[in-house]
Parts: structure tokens; sequence; C-alpha cells
């Protein structure tokens, strides 16, 4: 292929396999603890970080990981301790952390609108080896988490009362999952953009789940779609000069279209399968429920 003869496109083509398995590999996760938006909120307040690089002259995205996860753990404190406050102070952090980016790009002495603008949205020629470098160490980082944690994990964003009482560390391990978060957020803005980001994180598990409702199946079907639009939306952009995040996104949601229209037989036939008393054909032709009981296979 044409594209793979060149240096930045080989590095973008790396970077959005590695976002497409660390975004969705978290974002079940996110899904599970009904908080979809999470990754917005921390893409906010990483825009300082990116500020904050290009000030310091610093790698911007190693300095938006540090930014991200502090943010990341107050989201979290005020989540326990802000009660009916507690949304006026996560507005005060996101917008702050959007406001401090813009602020600090433009003080710094190589900054300009035209440096945030790459981070927002994604930009395959900005994509240095030292990105590709710091990308694939986070990358590795989610990962380990997301699949050694999985029961635990999985266990604290079903049912934390019950997770505590097993006795599982329920803070620690929502601190963790915080964590993560934020440094998948970074992981993905080179390809994706901060402002895109959550997205990529939360749209292929909800496709997922119309077609499974098995927990490794759901993962594993959501990593795929992540890979599959990431590589095809990068590809997409380079061939027709498109913006990539944005691309990768439209073409996320029209996987979800298609799998949602996919499903609407499958479950129908399922239906009709139940009915006349037989066993359905696929197993993983419904989604996860809402709720599952703590006691509920895990499936991984």
């Amino acid at each position: 292929m044409e594209l793979l003869d060149y240096a930045f496109m080989q590095r973008a083509l790396l970077a959005a396999v590695l976002v497409g398995v660390t975004a969705p590999a978290i974002g079940i996760y996110l899904v599970q603890r009904r908080q979809p938006l999470m990754g917005d909120g921390i893409g906010h307040v990483a825009m300082t970080g990116v500020g904050l690089g290009f000030l310091l002259n610093t790698s911007p995205v190693w300095m938006a990981t540090a930014v991200s996860a502090l943010g990341s753990v107050l989201m979290e404190l005020i989540r326990w301790y802000g009660k009916t406050r507690g949304d006026i102070a996560l507005a005060m952090l996101f917008y702050g952390g959007m406001a401090g980016g813009v602020m600090f790009v433009n003080l710094a002495p190589t900054g300009s609108n035209a440096n945030l603008n790459s981070y927002l949205f994604g930009s395959l020629s900005t994509v240095s080896p030292s990105d590709v470098t710091a990308i694939s160490l986070l990358a590795g980082f989610v990962a380990l988490v997301t699949l050694a944690l999985r029961r635990q994990l999985f266990a604290v964003s079903q049912d934390e009362e019950f997770a505590r009482v097993t006795g599982l560390p329920v803070r620690a391990l929502n601190l963790l999952t915080a964590v993560t978060a934020a440094v998948t957020v970074t992981v993905a803005m080179r390809v994706v953009g901060l402002i895109l980001v959550s997205a990529l994180m939360v749209v292929p598990v909800a496709a997922a789940q119309q077609l499974t409702r098995s927990f490794a199946a759901t993962f594993a079907i959501a990593v795929a779609i992540g890979v599959t639009v990431t590589i095809g939306g990068t590809v997409t952009s380079y061939y027709h000069d498109v913006p990539p995040g944005a691309t990768i996104v439209l073409l996320t949601i029209a996987a979800f279209v298609a799998l949602t229209a996919l499903a609407a037989p499958l479950a129908r036939r399922r239906a009709r399968a139940a009915t006349a008393g037989q066993p359905a054909a696929d197993p993983a032709e419904c989604s996860i429920p809402a709720t599952r009981g703590a006691t509920d296979e895990i499936g991984v």
C-alpha cells in the first residue's frame, strides 16, 4: 500500500491500532458504571496538560497524562464527597481545564491555536516518534489494568456495595479506573482528539451490546470495532484529506447503526426459538442487561 511508504503514516496507523484497543477496553467499565461521559470530562482537563507541555517546553503527551490523571482523581473525590454541589464542582473543573489549555498554549513561545487543534481533533502528520513511544507505553498500562483486573473492575462496576462486602478495595479500584480512563484519553488524543475521544470509548461498547450479553464477548467485539474504525478512519483521512478524529467517530456511529439494524432480526429469531421451547441458536444475540445480579457469571 502506498500509504505505508511514509513514516508518518506508519506511526499514525500504529497509534490508531493502540487507540482502537485501549479506548473500548476501558470504555466498557465506564458504560457499566453509567459514566459514559467521563472521558469527555477528562479530555477537557487534559487540555491544560497539553498547554503546560507547550509552556514548559516538555512533552504535551506526558504532561497531559499527569494533569488528566490528577483531574480524574479529583473527579472521583467529588463523586464521593461532592453531594449536591458535585455537579457544579465538576463543571468548573471541566471548563477550567479547557480554558487553562487555551491560555497556556497562547502564552507559550512555541504554541499556537494550530498546535492546540491537532490535539483537540487529531492529526496524522503530527504523530512523532516520541509520541508513538509514549502512546505505546501508556497503552500497555491500560491493557494490563483492563485485562489483569477485569474480574475486580467488573464487580465494582456492577455493584459497589456487593464488591465492598466481598472484601474488594472499592475506592482503590474506582480510582484506578479513573486514572486508566485518563491515560486512555491521552493515548487517543493524537489520533481522535480530546474533544471526540469519549465517543470511541463508549460507542463501540454500545454497538457490541446490540449483539451479545456476555461481558467477555462484548469486550472482544468492542475492541474489534474500535480497531476497525480507527484503521478505517486513518486510511480514509489519508486518501481524502479529511479530519481523522471526525472520520473515526462517524465510522463508529455507522457501525452502531448497522449492528443495531442487524440485532433486530436476531432478537426476533431468538424470541421465536424461546417460544418454541428451543435454545437460541447464538447466545450472543442480545445486549448486556442494564442491571445484573452480583452473582452472575462474568464470562471472562
